[in-house]
């Protein structure tokens, strides 16, 4: 898992802002949007959050510019590095560091009012054997009554549709237009299937394309579920998009 991951996130790292019509402010909004449900969930600031899936900072940068004190790690050096570039830029403290999910218990210090890992980081693990040892790493990460919080795409309805292909969408900001689009392609079980992220930018009188794969698991909601009772929570809940304005289900739960 380690390799192929860390790999398709190194090589998006710079390029992963591209993926949203203004990043900046999707950065604002998702920051608003999980301090909601932070607060609906008794986990207002000045809570301590481990980031465990940060990225480039998307849900990191902006709980921390709401008052959260923010530690965000990912597999990702590169991810890690833009991160705290971006830290920078907006004016907002946080701490990073470079740590596998599976072994956050013993590669971050410390315990947390809250963990998060959104943006289907979680289907990454494509065995159940790396799914029970994150979540047990996670869960360890928690100070009693802490909060764990996740965000996945809805597999429930997708493995049964099996969609091969994203519908494009064209993005006209200040860093330049640009075409987005995904090709799926699904193993024979249904069970993963591998995501061809494509970028294309003008270049002269033609385009520019850039390719990112990465390979996911096609969870459903029960195995994560079970995953997370198995190391240790309780009160799990999903919140479907409408009740939270997050455009990925999430699940919550709390350690004993």
């Amino acid at each position: 898992m380690s390799e192929p991951v860390r790999d398709f996130y190194e090589g998006l790292a710079e390029e992963y802002h591209l993926l949203f019509a203004n990043w900046a402010q999707t950065v604002e909004r998702q920051g608003a949007t999980l301090d909601a449900l932070l607060r609906r969930s008794g986990a207002p600031p000045p809570r301590r959050v481990l980031d465990c899936a940060c990225g480039i900072g998307t849900q990191a940068l902006g709980l921390a510019g709401r008052g959260y004190v923010v530690h965000a790690t990912d597999l990702s050096p590169s991810a890690v590095a833009r991160a705290e570039r971006e830290a920078r830029v907006m004016g907002v403290h946080l701490t990073t560091g470079v740590a596998d999910m599976r072994t956050l218990d013993v590669q971050v210090s410390g315990a947390f009012d809250v963990v998060v890992a959104f943006d289907n980081a979680i289907p990454h693990l494509l065995t159940d054997e790396d799914l029970d040892a994150a979540a047990n790493a996670m869960v360890a990460k928690l100070v009693p009554g802490g909060l764990l919080a996740l965000s996945v795409r809805d597999y429930d309805l997708l493995v049964a549709q099996q969609p091969r292909f994203t519908s494009e969408r064209v993005l006209d900001a200040p860093e330049g237009r640009r075409i987005l689009f995904q090709v799926w392609d699904w193993a024979t079980d249904g069970r993963t299937y591998k995501v061809h992220q494509f970028i294309l930018r003008p270049e002269g009188s033609g385009w520019q394309a850039t390719e990112h794969t990465g390979v996911y698991r096609a969870l459903q909601r029960v195995e994560v579920e079970r995953a997370l009772t198995r190391a240790g929570l309780v009160d799990t809940r999903w919140y479907a998009p409408e009740e939270t304005g997050f455009y990925q289900p999430i699940l919550t739960g709390r350690r004993l």
